[in-house]
């Protein structure tokens, strides 16, 4: 009798470590990929002479990871569902290595194009992650959890910055990216051996059609809105694809409502929680890029213009590495708020976070500590918020559709964060100053960028208030039960 009364303790207490080790790993993975995407920042006005291209056409080596990271996120996400979330994670982190090393390799545009676009096809890692942890985490760890893998988005942008920033003035810029690859394999080995596969599977057939037809859509709106400040807004080419991205997808939703194993599940989707929350996360990614543009380009104008810092690039990482940690504080901070009060109440709170630091970063964008506090205050919103939204997500969809749902949403807030930049870049390039022979945004431009950001975090304030409350305790424990007879069967 003790020993069977000892047993679960002793289970418990082996659990604990390795569900510890499991968040670690899966956090890390995400940090690395989102490491990836904030890696060419320092290089983005040295590409043309590093690749011997143009301007316009360097553009590509950020544009390719874009497209190639919306085309990858729901259609692996999907796959996760349907063959193991672990697989297609360790296939993600492999496209990261691979591409890495080609740009490593690479001395022109074409190679770099093509691994740019191979690490944008890594993009479906952080949702995978917080799948896995749905299936695998039990119920009073999964709010947490999720909240840090949800975070590592923003943590590994704000803390990638300065440390490519570093790499960039000391070293070969290759080295950034045989960084990148390293950590990459790194962090593939630990899932080999540390992250186990869930048994929670949907089975069934690959929606192919679904997934040509999605990719086509966002290819063509993605495209329209990140080369349509270059091409002209009211250029035939603009206009073509804007055209053609609202056909395809009205032709991919008509087939996916008819097809028996769609590649996204459209009825559930358009459930209010569901539905809500990736209208909220689309305006949400809206407001959080927004401190992406404004901050860097501030902090290194010149300081004769009057509103400029005259700071190098490794400062401006230093500036914004602190709101990655705030993120990374928030996480533990937005997972309790979502326990007593419900995620609903948490992403409203994240929101009003971020108003209010867009509305100091009105105000105060004089001094460098300014804009310290600005972006950290942005950065806790964003902790809080960020953790909140898989939570919702997961409270209402089925456990076999997990990976695709949080897919989806990522998405969203990646589309979001594309029209931002579209924004921000058509507000900047209309208030300018010339200074000396160089046309530069003008510090009204930046003001309204900050209230343009301020007003989609109000937005997506108000949007999240339609959500249903809901416990989340009972949500989050659902999951993890429900997966348990697949385990044990």
């Amino acid at each position: 009798m003790p020993n069977a009364l000892a047993q679960p303790d002793d289970a418990g207490a082996s659990r604990s470590p390795r569900t510890n080790t499991v968040v670690l790993v899966l956090a890390l993975g995400g940090i690395v990929v989102s490491l990836m995407q904030t890696l060419v920042i320092p290089l983005v006005p040295m590409l043309p002479a590093l690749l011997s291209a143009s301007a316009s056409d360097a553009t590509w080596a950020i544009t390719a990871t874009l497209l190639a990271g919306a085309v990858a996120t729901p259609v692996v996400g999907r796959l996760g569902d349907m063959y193991g979330k672990r697989r297609m994670l360790l296939v993600s982190l492999g496209l990261l290595v691979a591409g890495s090393a080609v740009c490593g390799l690479s001395s022109t545009l074409a190679p770099m194009v093509v691994g740019r676009a191979l690490q944008g096809l890594a993009a479906g890692v952080i949702p995978l992650g917080i799948s896995i942890m749905r299936d695998e985490l039990p119920a009073e760890r999964l709010g947490s959890a999720t909240a840090l893998m949800s975070a590592s988005l923003g943590v590994g942008g704000a803390l990638g910055l300065p440390a490519a920033a570093f790499l960039a003035e000391r070293a070969d810029w290759h080295v950034l990216f045989w960084t990148a690859a390293g950590l990459g394999a790194l962090v593939a080995v630990l899932v080999l051996t540390l992250v186990p596969e869930s048994e929670v599977r949907t089975g069934g057939r690959f929606d192919l059609v679904g997934a040509a037809g999605l990719s086509a859509g966002l290819i063509c709106l993605l495209l329209a809105i990140s080369k349509g400040a270059d091409w002209g807004w009211t250029s035939a080419r603009t206009e073509l694809l804007f055209g053609a991205s609202a056909v395809v997808l009205v032709l991919w939703g008509w087939w996916e409502l008819r097809t028996r194993q769609p590649l996204v599940d459209l009825r559930t989707t358009a459930r209010r929680q569901v539905l809500l929350t990736n209208v909220a996360s689309a305006v949400f990614g809206f407001a959080m890029f927004a401190m992406s543009l404004v901050l860097p380009q501030l902090l290194q104008l010149p300081e004769a213009t009057g509103y400029g810092l005259g700071q190098t690039m490794l400062a401006v990482g230093l500036v914004m590495g602190p709101s990655g940690l705030v993120m990374m504080a928030m996480a533990p901070v937005s997972a309790r708020v979502s326990k007593a009060r419900g995620p609903k109440v948490t992403l409203m709170l994240g929101a009003l976070v971020v108003a209010a630091g867009y509305g100091l970063g009105a105000a105060l964008m004089s001094e460098v500590w300014q804009l310290v506090l600005v972006s950290s205050v942005i950065g806790a919103g964003i902790g809080l918020s960020y953790g909140a939204m898989p939570a919702l997500i997961m409270a209402a969809v089925p456990v076999a559709e997990t990976a695709a749902a949080n897919s989806l949403n990522t998405l969203m807030r990646s589309i979001g964060t594309s029209i931002s930049s579209a924004v921000s870049g058509v507000v900047l390039a209309q208030l300018t100053i010339t200074f000396g022979s160089l046309v530069l945004p003008s510090q009204n431009g930046f003001r309204l960028v900050m209230v343009i950001g301020a007003s989609a975090a109000l937005v997506a304030l108000a949007i999240a208030a339609f959500l249903p409350a809901r416990r989340p305790t009972s949500a989050t424990a659902v999951p993890h039960t429900a997966a348990a007879p697949a385990k044990a069967g």
